[in-house]
């Protein structure tokens, strides 16, 4: 049972030019509603990462993005503790 979906017009361009790709490189001629299935699919098996990518920001921190904070510290000899912190944000 087929039902309609509605996509703005760069959606629906996107999925023509991956269309017309898959027909280009493969000699096969695919319709639009098998390449959303297997979009679908695709996106079903990775459904943590299409999760994460609605998220505003990603918690917690990928590998990367950890190594990228640690490269970005740096030590000033000075030992500071939460009165210090306190002191200095709010005086």
């Amino acid at each position: 049972m087929a039902t309609a979906v509605k996509v703005d017009d760069a959606a629906k361009s996107r999925l023509e030019e991956l269309q017309a790709e898959i027909r280009l490189r493969t000699g096969r001629n695919v319709t639009q509603q098998e390449l959303l299935t297997r979009l679908i699919d695709d996106a079903y098996e990775s459904r943590a990462e299409v999760i994460d990518s609605f998220r505003e920001s990603t918690v917690p921190l990928s590998a990367d993005e950890k190594d990228a904070m640690r490269e970005g510290r740096i030590s000033s000899g000075v030992e500071t503790d939460e009165s210090d912190i306190d002191e200095i944000l709010y005086g």
